[in-house]
């Protein structure tokens, strides 16, 4: 196995992310597994029985890994960061999209890091490079009408993939498809969890100042948000042009009989 090679097969274990994710409030709490169904399943049923904020969970295969909507989420062994992190934020549930918006921001920023690659944000939960979706990003909570008791935020990141089945090649690529080569996971990971602990503590430092600049940032980030002909799949579908984000992150869009918010449903280019 040449050098390369043992850099892309290393797996991100506690072990290994322990000293690049030190002062994190991830630090000494990444568990990690071989299989898990998936991790965001697993965060969302230890945040009930008291598991700590920060905890993180990775797999390095996925049996039910989840996306937006119900849909699954393709977890090859050993080829992809397959992670879910637990936070117990000062929330109301309305401000819960903004911690969404955040990881988006945290996986680009980790991703140019590690790999020099610029992903695109496509509102809300995809990250994009030459229009076809590299990570996934699905955030769940358990929560009172005014509070936040948990969050899980999962991630699927297609790292070293070096093809998918026909059914995805349209629609799906990795880091290394992108690159033409192989990249570190445990780098990935550590720039993830790095990137994700400074967007969670000037969340907790002020959400109101911290949400201006999440949505700034993002509708930067995003070639989705403004000036775009998309088409919108919920209530029926619908087109119209992208107008930015509103104070609370939703996605405003133009369309024939007036601005619409689009609250959910998956947003395409036309």
């Amino acid at each position: 196995m040449s050098k390369e090679q043992e850099i892309a097969a290393a797996a991100p274990t506690a072990e290994t992310l322990a000293p690049l994710i030190a002062g994190t409030i991830f630090e000494g709490k990444v568990r990690h597994f071989v299989t898990l169904g998936s991790t965001s399943a697993a965060a969302m049923q230890a945040g009930g029985d008291g598991a700590e904020a920060g905890t993180v969970w990775i797999a390095e295969e996925q049996s039910a890994g989840k996306g937006r909507a119900g849909h699954t989420w393709q977890s090859d062994p050993r080829d992809g960061l397959y992670c879910s992190v637990l936070l117990r934020p000062k929330l109301s549930p309305a401000d819960v999209i903004i911690t969404s918006l955040a990881a988006g921001l945290a996986v680009v920023e980790a991703v140019h890091e590690a790999t020099g690659l610029w992903g695109d944000l496509r509102w809300p939960n995809d990250v994009l490079l030459g229009n076809k979706k590299f990570c996934g990003i699905l955030t769940e909570l358990n929560a009172e009408v005014t509070r936040v008791r948990y969050a899980v935020i999962g991630m699927g990141i297609n790292v070293n993939q070096p093809k998918f089945p026909p059914e995805l090649r349209e629609i799906a690529t990795s880091l290394r498809i992108e690159a033409g080569k192989a990249f570190s996971r445990v780098a990935v990971a550590a720039a993830l969890l790095n990137a994700l602990d400074g967007e969670m503590k000037a969340l907790e430092a002020g959400v109101e100042r911290a949400r201006e600049r999440i949505l700034r940032r993002f509708e930067e980030r995003s070639s989705y948000c403004r000036n775009a002909p998309v088409w919108v799949e919920e209530d029926g579908g619908y087109e119209g042009i992208t107008r930015g984000l509103d104070a609370r992150g939703f996605l405003q869009v133009e369309t024939a009989k007036g601005m619409r918010t689009v609250l959910s449903g998956g947003v395409r280019k036309r």
